[in-house]
């Protein structure tokens, strides 16, 4: 399965942004306003990248892909275990890059139906002086 889905990430790489997104982009005005609502909010950059900017309170820190852009072995295993596919989730990284990836994904893969990325990730939301905290 994780050749498969190494396969799928690469075409998606490649493809994304040829057509409207399968799930829901959102701003920071948005992610506060869910997040207020207990929709889980997934941060699936690296442990590194997570201490070099802080994250946003209250992420669920769950790296995606690894530095070299291969799924990490745990990623899908944790998160079918943490978030079914009827639940609403949100999904953060660097700028919204990989989280297009993984949202499609999960829309369009794994059945997920109410998926939410943060239009250009932590970079926006921390230059829009935005709080975070330390890992």
């Amino acid at each position: 399965m994780l050749r498969w889905m190494m396969l799928w990430l690469a075409l998606s790489l490649t493809l994304s942004g040829c057509a409207e997104p399968p799930y829901t982009n959102i701003d920071n005005a948005q992610l506060q306003s869910l997040l207020k609502q207990g929709v889980p909010l997934y941060d699936v950059r690296r442990p590194e990248e997570w201490r070099q900017t802080g994250v946003v309170e209250g992420s669920r820190l769950l790296t995606f892909v690894d530095a070299n852009g291969r799924p990490t072995p745990e990623f899908f295993q944790r998160f079918r275990a943490e978030v079914k596919p009827d639940q609403p989730v949100i999904l953060i990284c660097r700028t919204g890059n990989r989280t297009d990836v993984l949202a499609r994904l999960l829309v369009e893969e794994m059945g997920y139906r109410q998926v939410y990325n943060v239009r250009d990730g932590i970079m926006h939301w921390i230059g829009e002086k935005q709080p975070v905290v330390r890992p």
